[in-house]
């Protein structure tokens, strides 16, 4: 595995953490109110994941895992990344992007990690970062 796929992989583990503590307290709100079962299982974690890292992103090119691997997201073009970008990059990843890694797994990324099947999409980058 190239070094910037290890460092994106963390801290997508660091940023799932975060998500699953956020759903896990919200969880204790909403089973009083919502009963189905669906709704806890896919619906809560899937909004509560995507709305943490799209105000991450939005806010600094950079989720909580990002900042502690030192790598930060951005736009292609070095213009300022936007909305429909960082959800384009969500909704490809958690969609499509396991069916490529199934279809091609070694030659899944280039660059070293720095541009994956949800960047190329989305027309974004990851790089490396010296500021924390």
């Amino acid at each position: 595995m190239k070094r910037i796929s290890k460092k994106r992989l963390k801290a997508y583990m660091i940023d799932a953490a975060l998500s699953a503590a956020v759903t896990y307290g919200l969880e204790y709100f909403l089973r009083k109110k919502v009963k189905s079962e669906v709704v806890h299982a896919l619906v809560t974690p899937t909004v509560v994941m995507w709305t943490l890292e799209w105000a991450q992103l939005r806010r600094s090119g950079q989720t909580l895992g990002y900042k502690q691997q030192r790598l930060v997201l951005e736009n292609e073009t070095g213009a300022k990344l936007t909305s429909e970008q960082i959800i384009k990059r969500m909704a490809y990843r958690d969609t499509i992007v396991g069916f490529s890694y199934l279809k091609n797994p070694k030659g899944f990324s280039e660059d070293e990690g720095a541009i994956m099947p949800q960047d190329r999409y989305a027309q974004t980058k990851v790089n490396e970062t010296s500021f924390f």
